[in-house]
């Protein structure tokens, strides 16, 4: 099965950037779709970004368009999450996903097989 080891995240104020990656490895030639997603305490988990490995083609939730890109490096299957004008609310864990099946075109949510262990982003006012 697919396995997603992520890197990246810590600590910045509002208005800063970082950067956060998540490689693939096994099997990946069967992954559809690749993903971001976070969940704050108390809140339930959310999509932020998405990308479809055919075509390339990012999706965004409303509230980091703008903000944040996603990208796919598909030779050394890493997933990206490059995320400028940070504010508070971005405050979260944030998870790698990848599917064979999910469809993820216009969409960043989506019941996602392969998860990675999350890293920490925190944004100080």
């Amino acid at each position: 099965q697919v396995q997603l080891v992520e890197s990246g995240g810590g600590s910045v104020q509002a208005g800063g950037s970082l950067r956060v990656s998540c490689a693939a490895v096994r099997y990946t030639y069967r992954t559809v779709c690749m993903a971001w997603f976070r969940q704050a305490p108390g809140k339930e988990r959310e999509g932020v970004a998405a990308i479809y490995r055919a075509t390339g083609n990012p999706y965004y939730a409303d509230s980091v368009k703008g903000r944040f890109t996603i990208s796919l490096d598909n030779a050394k299957m890493t997933l990206s999450l490059q995320m400028n004008n940070l504010k508070p609310d971005d405050t979260a864990m944030y998870y790698c996903a990848a599917d064979s099946w999910v469809n993820c075109v216009g969409r960043v949510g989506g019941p996602y097989k392969y998860w990675g262990q999350g890293t920490q982003v925190t944004v100080s006012s």
